[in-house]
């Protein structure tokens, strides 16, 4: 067997060796490469110490040298090599305490987290399997190394990641594994938000977003999504559904493609309606105002995890939306209102997340629906070749003008800004200087 890594690669390993040191790739580089997927990293380990290994480059940077990483550059790329080491105590669930460099090979790897994860590579000594993580790749098995419950113990993360690994590959988490995951899943409380959400973006953007379902039966989505757990409790009994509330939104990601705002978006636009339920006289399951209800809940669970402004503002604003309905004949005018609600950026965004929302309801509901999205985004394309206002910096006008023509300065200015976008939105014909000009001084006399 033999893995074609990149000439700089190639050229650390010999480096080291040629210095007397053992070098290998390590970890997700093999296990991509045995997969024939393309690996996003190559890391390095030796039994060279930090010291040795910053003598044998020209540039390096000792970016976790207390744990033995130093990382190396070579044309322009940035690699990390890690001397083999020996974790201390965990305290944190997260980090050892200290670390213990090794000359042995097997004790690196015997730290590490899965047996997919524990394989080394090199020219000469060839494919270095420990653990049967080659059979476990060939079997689709994510697996701990040694005893899962001590994993776990040690890295309360490496839960998460198991079931991430798991959506990225298509494998299944091996039993005695899962069952570690159930017993161990309340250290995931130790864990910080950033890694949380770390793990849980990689997986709802993976091939299979809706192995977000196995965190929920692992226990693991209580210590830190609790409403997740109250969605795949929460029966969506009326005739446009045949799914409960978290089946629903597992089958929606699907429908999606995986960039990040679609995903999230489609991952909380009906979270609340666990708390919006009500049932009518026949049975029938209602979920009123659940749109902006899932909004505000989407905005506290992304702060709670720490995911910037931005990334909040554009999902709670697609989610707020998400239940758009403008008939089954809308107008460029209907369109136009709608763009200038949602923002330019984000409706065709919006046209997505309707669309994969409809693609996990009831079959039978959804063909009028996929009519009504079919006339929306040709009139939409319309507007855009048009060039048609919905913005107030699409205005034939400015601020600037408007002060130019003799109106004051002021927040009358914005108002006025306002007033002419709804004219114009109306009618995009009257998106002309010469008209909005006047119309600004007529609404200013008005509004003082």
């Amino acid at each position: 067997m033999r893995i074609d890594m990149p000439k700089a690669v190639s050229g650390i390993l010999k480096t080291l060796q040629r210095a007397g040191y053992e070098a290998y790739i390590v970890g997700g580089c093999v296990r991509d490469a045995l997969l024939r997927r393309e690996p996003s990293d190559w890391d390095i380990t030796t039994d060279a110490t930090p010291g040795q290994v910053q003598a044998l480059f020209p540039k390096t940077i000792p970016t976790g040298i207390q744990h033995g990483t130093v990382t190396v550059r070579r044309q322009g790329v940035s690699y990390e090599v890690t001397t083999y080491r020996v974790d201390g105590v965990y305290e944190d669930a997260r980090h050892p305490k200290d670390v213990t460099f090794t000359a042995d090979l097997s004790e690196d790897l015997r730290r590490r987290d899965f047996t997919i994860n524990a394989l080394a590579y090199n020219e000469k000594q060839g494919l270095i399997d420990l653990f049967e993580g080659e059979k476990d790749l060939k079997e689709g098995i994510v697996r701990c190394v040694g005893d899962a419950r001590e994993r776990f113990t040690e890295d309360a993360l490496r839960i998460l990641r198991a079931y991430r690994f798991a959506a990225q590959l298509s494998f299944r988490v091996e039993d005695e594994t899962h069952a570690a995951a159930c017993e161990m899943s309340g250290r995931l409380v130790m864990i910080s938000a950033e890694r949380i959400r770390g793990e849980l973006m990689k997986m709802i953007c993976s091939a299979h977003p809706e192995r977000i379902i196995d965190l929920y039966e692992a226990g693991a989505t209580a210590h830190f999504f609790p409403e997740w757990d109250l969605c795949m409790n929460t029966p969506q009994t009326n005739p446009y559904h045949c799914y409960d509330v978290g089946k629903h939104i597992a089958e929606s990601m699907r429908a999606i493609r995986p960039d990040p705002v679609l995903r999230l978006t489609m991952l909380l636009h009906d979270i609340a309606k666990p708390q919006t339920r009500s049932v009518d006289a026949d049975g029938t399951d209602h979920f009123y105002n659940h749109p902006e209800k899932s909004a505000d809940m989407a905005r506290e669970i992304m702060k709670r995890l720490k995911y910037d402004n931005a990334t909040i503002r554009r999902v709670t604003n697609l989610v707020r939306h998400h239940d758009m309905h403008l008939g089954r004949t809308p107008t460029k005018r209907m369109i136009r209102r709608m763009m200038h609600e949602v923002g330019r950026e984000d409706f065709p965004l919006l046209l997505e997340v309707i669309e994969a929302d409809n693609a996990a309801k009831a079959p039978s509901c959804r063909a009028e629906k996929e009519e009504e999205l079919a006339r929306i985004r040709l009139l939409h394309a319309e507007i855009e070749e048009a060039k048609d206002a919905v913005e107030t910096r699409d205005l034939a006008i400015t601020g600037n003008d408007l002060i130019a023509s003799g109106i004051a300065p002021g927040a009358v200015i914005g108002r006025i800004l306002e007033t002419l976008l709804e004219e114009v939105i109306e009618d995009p014909s009257r998106n002309k200087k010469e008209y909005l000009s006047e119309e600004g001084k007529r609404l200013y006399e008005v509004y003082v």
